[in-house]
């Protein structure tokens, strides 16, 4: 007997940055994955984000064009 499982695709949203880089935390503000600065910290020291696949702690971490955070089971990638 086969069993079908079915794994929902993640969610994937794009933002644009005017900038070479953008830290992590503000990223998460500028993609409304967060609703504060604090709320952003928060998340990013508990180990709830991932940046390119692995878990980042660093709330000053630079995002360039390419990167792709994921919080929550979505993906913020960088667009330039």
């Amino acid at each position: 007997m086969k069993i079908k499982v079915h794994i929902a695709e993640k969610k994937k949203v794009q933002k644009k940055i005017d900038t070479p880089f953008i830290r992590l935390d503000s990223f998460l503000k500028l993609c409304d994955a967060v609703q504060t600065g604090g709320h952003a910290k928060l998340v990013i020291q508990n180990g709830d984000v991932r940046v390119n696949g692995e878990v980042c702690t660093q709330r000053g971490k630079k995002l360039h064009a390419g990167d792709v955070a994921e919080f929550e089971n979505v993906l913020y990638e960088v667009i330039a």
